[in-house]
């Protein structure tokens, strides 16, 4: 379940955070998460719970939101921070730890609510549990750790973050499986993860775990295109 927290000294702001949040949801016919605030960083890392979407003041008494963020990061790289701030000489601190988005106060709320749905996409879409179908059973894996899915010698290998796997299933039944905003074939071997690219040229894309994957010429255009959009929509 979803958790979004809110992080400011100052109760006003948080007070019109949280009316954005409920309005974003009621607005979408969804049922809104849990919403939890804290006047300062140090509560709100000492939070247990998981944190999903966090909205950060940088201008705070005691650790700073830059700190914050910072500490949220090292803790869980996919936590989805949003920096709401008056002043924007922060901005280039704030961006060194992937600040999803830089709000300046006061918030406008169509664009609040812009954000807020770009951010409720990718929570969604890294969280998508993904079942891998072996001969010796099923591995759940979420859609964010499966890095390509490749054929090779007529078998079908999910190479993900922890481990290996040869499929039951073919390349098609992936393509139809994965979400189309992070993955694309790039070759009739290929599936790839944006998210896992490290770089590529006309011929060959390069991942993590020091895998490479074929990229046919003529899908170059199309596939630069998507992964442009793709990075796009992370910023």
């Amino acid at each position: 379940k979803m958790r979004i927290l809110i992080c400011d000294d100052d109760a006003l702001a948080i007070e019109q955070i949280h009316k954005n949040i409920k309005s974003f949801f009621t607005y979408n016919h969804t049922k809104c998460p849990e919403i939890i605030s804290y006047s300062c960083g140090e509560d709100l890392l000492s939070d247990t719970g998981n944190k999903d979407i966090v909205f950060l003041d940088i201008e705070m008494p005691g650790m700073n939101g830059i700190y914050v963020g910072n500490e949220l990061k090292k803790s869980n790289p996919a936590v989805i921070i949003f920096i709401v701030t008056s002043y924007s000489e922060y901005l280039d601190e704030a961006m060194r730890f992937h600040v999803f988005r830089y709000l300046s106060k006061p918030l406008e709320q169509q664009r609040f609510f812009r954000n807020m749905q770009d951010a409720v996409n990718l929570y969604h879409t890294s969280t998508f549990l993904i079942p891998v179908e072996t001969k010796n059973g099923i591995h759940t894996v979420s859609a964010s750790d499966i890095i390509a899915v490749e054929v090779t010698d007529r078998k079908v290998i999910v190479y993900t973050t922890q481990n290996n796997f040869e499929s039951v299933h073919n390349i098609s039944y992936w393509m139809d499986t994965l979400p189309k905003s992070r993955f694309f074939q790039t070759h009739r071997s290929f599936i790839v993860n944006f998210e896992h690219i490290t770089d590529f040229d006309h011929t060959l894309i390069h991942l993590t775990n020091q895998l490479t994957a074929y990229l046919t010429r003529r899908k170059y255009r199309t596939f630069k295109d998507a992964y442009l959009l793709y990075l796009e929509s992370m910023r």
